[in-house]
C-alpha cells in the first residue's frame, strides 16, 4: 500500500487540492448567493448584464436589461422584443471556480499563480460579457436556434477557452513545465 501512495503521490496531491479548492470556493460563493433574499439577484449577475447592455449599446443596439420585479433575473429586451432571461447561472462563476481549482492543483509559484488567477478570471468575465451580448443578437436574429447556441455553442466557447488557458498554465507556469 505504502509503495502505491508513494508512486501516485503527485496524482493524489492534484486530486486532494483540487478537490479542497472547488468544495472551498464552491461553499463560499454559496455563502454569497445566500446572503441575498429570494426575490434578489446578485451582483455579480447584475454587474454582467448591466456591462453586456454597456457593450451593446456601444455598437448601437436599442437595448434593455433590467430586473424582474418579482423575480431573481434580469429581462432581456432588444428592440422592444423579449428575448430572454439573464440569472444566476449566467454568470460564469461556476466555470470561473473549475479555473481556479485547476490552477491552483498544477500551482507553480506563487506570484505567477496569483497573477495568471487574476488575469484568467479578468478574461473569462470578458469573454462571459461578450457571450451574453452575442448570445442576445443572435437569438433576437435567430430564434430558431436558440438551443443550439445556448445549450451547445456557447458553452463550448466559454469551456474551451479555460481549457485553452489551463493548457497554457500547464505548459508555461506550472510547477509540471518543463
Amino acid at each position: 500500500m505504502k509503495k502505491y501512495l508513494v508512486r501516485f503521490k503527485p496524482f493524489l496531491i492534484f486530486v486532494s487540492i483540487f478537490f479542497l479548492t472547488y468544495i472551498v470556493l464552491t461553499l463560499l460563493y454559496k455563502l454569497f448567493l445566500n446572503s441575498y433574499q429570494a426575490e434578489e439577484l446578485d451582483a455579480v449577475t447584475t454587474l454582467a448584464g448591466q456591462n453586456s447592455e454597456q457593450l451593446l449599446e456601444l455598437f448601437n443596439y436599442d437595448i434593455i436589461i433590467q430586473k424582474s420585479s418579482q423575480n431573481p433575473w434580469q429581462e432581456i429586451i432588444l428592440n422592444g422584443k423579449f428575448i430572454a432571461r439573464i440569472t444566476e447561472g449566467c454568470n460564469a462563476v461556476s466555470v470561473m471556480i473549475l479555473f481556479v481549482s485547476f490552477v491552483a492543483a498544477f500551482s507553480g509559484n506563487l506570484k505567477k499563480t496569483l497573477l495568471f488567477i487574476i488575469l484568467g478570471l479578468v478574461s473569462i468575465y470578458i469573454l462571459n460579457v461578450i457571450r451574453i451580448s452575442l448570445l442576445i443578437v443572435l437569438v433576437y436574429n435567430f430564434p430558431q436556434y436558440t438551443r443550439f447556441l445556448h445549450g451547445t455553442f456557447f458553452p463550448l466557447v466559454i469551456y474551451g477557452y479555460v481549457f485553452i488557458l489551463w493548457i497554457f498554465w500547464i505548459n508555461r507556469f506550472s510547477k509540471y513545465a518543463k
